[in-house]
């Protein structure tokens, strides 16, 4: 594929899990990182986690402890595991490049994760 490809989400209820993948083919190549963002109906986007090319994880306060990051090199794929979710967590996520100019042009589609209490 040489699309970006963001795979996963879906409907959960409150204390399931989910996981999204973002596939963009290309990005680790280049050494990027990719950045987690989360968009509620009505609300600011809201930054969720990076992890850098080097593997390490960053993480916003709200999903700490219940979300993790990962890479996988050699299908240029990003995961986002999500565990313990909430009703708040219900939003549209999307995964974007950063580091070089380069980076910050890949950008993988949205996809909806419903958490229903």
């Amino acid at each position: 594929q040489e699309y970006p490809v963001e795979s996963g989400g879906g409907s959960v209820h409150a204390g399931g899990y989910l996981r999204v993948a973002c596939t963009i083919p290309g990005f680790t190549s280049h050494h990027c990182g990719m950045r987690w963002y989360r968009q509620a109906a009505g609300k600011q986007r809201e930054w969720v986690s990076d992890i850098g090319d080097n593997g390490v994880s960053l993480y916003a306060d709200s999903v700490r402890g219940r979300f993790t990051t990962s890479r996988d090199e050699a299908e240029d794929t990003v995961y986002l595991q999500m565990n313990s979710l909430k009703p708040e967590d219900t939003a549209i996520y999307l995964c974007e490049g950063f580091g070089s100019a380069l980076c910050v042009h890949y950008r993988g589609q949205e996809t909806q994760v419903i958490v229903s209490s």
